[in-house]
This record gives C-alpha cells, sequence and structure tokens, in this order.
C-alpha cells in the first residue's frame, strides 16, 4: 500500500502519512504557463495498491482535473488498484435536476473519475447519499458524526442542548447527532430566492433558551450558517454551535 497525496489538502496527506507509517509516492504535480495541469509519478509504483488524496474543494475545477491527471498517471504506472479518498466531494449540490434544462453535475463527475480509472472512491459525508449509486464502482461514505458527538460531550453542558437542521434536507444527518446525544432537534424552513441567497422562513421546534448545534455539509458563502444562527437567536437561543 502506498499515498500519493494532491495539491488540495497536503497537511491531511501528511498527518495521514505520519499516522500509518507510511511515505508519501515520490510526484510532480505542476502547471504549466496557460494553467494546464502536469502529473507525474516519480518513483515505481507497479503492483501497489495506492490511496489517492485528493479533496475536490475550492478551487473546485483545478482541484478535480487534478484528481483525474492522477488517477489517469496512477493506472498508466500500473498499479494494482486505485483508491480516491476525497475527503470533501465537489459538485456534490447538483445531484438532480432542479430545472428543465440543468446538468447533473454530481453524476458527471462520478463519470469522469470512474472513466479515469479509479477503483474505489472514500469520501465523508457526501451531500446526498443518492450519489454513491451514480458510480459503478464501490464508494464508501464515512460520517463525521461519532467525531461531532464525542467533542460536543466533551465541550458543551448537556443539560439543554438542541440540535438544529438548516435547512429540510439536513434532517436525517441532524437526527443521528441527535441520537448519539439522547436530545431533541429544531429544523430551519429555509427558502432561496437566488443561488448563493437563503431566507429563514420559519422554525420548527421550540429553542427558547437553548444551546444550539447546527449541523451542515456544505458551507459556501456562509449565508445560510449566519440567517440560520439570527434565527435562532432571535427566537431565545441562549448559545449557537456550529458543526
Amino acid at each position: 500500500m502506498k499515498l500519493l497525496t494532491g495539491n488540495s489538502n497536503k497537511s491531511l496527506s501528511q498527518k495521514i502519512s505520519k499516522h500509518l507509517k507510511t511515505k508519501l509516492v515520490h510526484s510532480s504535480i505542476r502547471k504549466f504557463a496557460d494553467g494546464e495541469i502536469h502529473v507525474e509519478i516519480k518513483e515505481n509504483i507497479r503492483g501497489n495498491s495506492i490511496f489517492l488524496i485528493q479533496s475536490t474543494s475550492a478551487p473546485a475545477n483545478d482541484n478535480l482535473m487534478e484528481l483525474l491527471l492522477c488517477v489517469d498517471a496512477l493506472k498508466r504506472s500500473s498499479a494494482k488498484n486505485i483508491t480516491a479518498v476525497i475527503p470533501y466531494f465537489g459538485y456534490a449540490r447538483q445531484d438532480r435536476k432542479v430545472a428543465p434544462r440543468t446538468s447533473i453535475s454530481a453524476k458527471l463527475v462520478s463519470n469522469l473519475i470512474t472513466k479515469a480509472g479509479a477503483d474505489r472512491v472514500v469520501t465523508v459525508d457526501l451531500h446526498a447519499g443518492q450519489i454513491q449509486g451514480f458510480f459503478d464502482i464501490p464508494v464508501d461514505n464515512l460520517f463525521a458524526t461519532p467525531i461531532f458527538a464525542r467533542h460536543v460531550k466533551k465541550n458543551l453542558n448537556k443539560k439543554n442542548l438542541i440540535c438544529v437542521a438548516p435547512d429540510v434536507g439536513g434532517v436525517e444527518r441532524t437526527r443521528a447527532l441527535a441520537r448519539k446525544l439522547d436530545i431533541g432537534i429544531a429544523i430551519i424552513d429555509k427558502r432561496r430566492p437566488a443561488p448563493g441567497k437563503s431566507q429563514v422562513m420559519n422554525v420548527i421546534g421550540n429553542v427558547n433558551g437553548k444551546t444550539c448545534i447546527i449541523i451542515d455539509d456544505i458551507i459556501d458563502s456562509g449565508g445560510t450558517i449566519v440567517n440560520a444562527a439570527e434565527a435562532l437567536i432571535s427566537r431565545g437561543a441562549k448559545e449557537v454551535h456550529v458543526y
């Protein structure tokens, strides 16, 4: 087994490497003057199982292209199998058609990763669980809920705690943490008047005098979280914590 890192989060890759006591594969990932990405594997990996660690977070397009080129380079270097470890899976928000003439980017990205030559994907808290079905290869969708639960138990007083879903789509994720903490949940009724903008219509559940824990999988502009926190405070919440 060997580890290869892209440029999206080298510090995470180094920590994983240190924990596993395994050196990272020697490689070169650079850009040409016109912005094209060049990937070269600089050691023999023939017959090895490779774990490629590369998120497709911002800048999403560069990191996605880098992921695909790394997979292709590994395939052409005769790796035994390639597991793409993608802690943050970009383009996951577009998992269905929300208008008559829109793309389903999550499906397209899944096809690209599979076609590039990945044998397996490991990711964390997919925006929508059904994205696993977009792949024709095995997908392991890991959850951060147990880690969050341990952190809450260690750092927050359990008395008057409540988990809050920032929108209806996040209820399942919020309920999972609430079960581990044995507390109730509240739901924020959110509307999106335009892309990147959110408006809180109502808070379902009593948050008065309680410490609120908001669970969200994607924070882009931060508008949803800010609006949610303001809505909770205006309804009497004592504190608001975001995970």
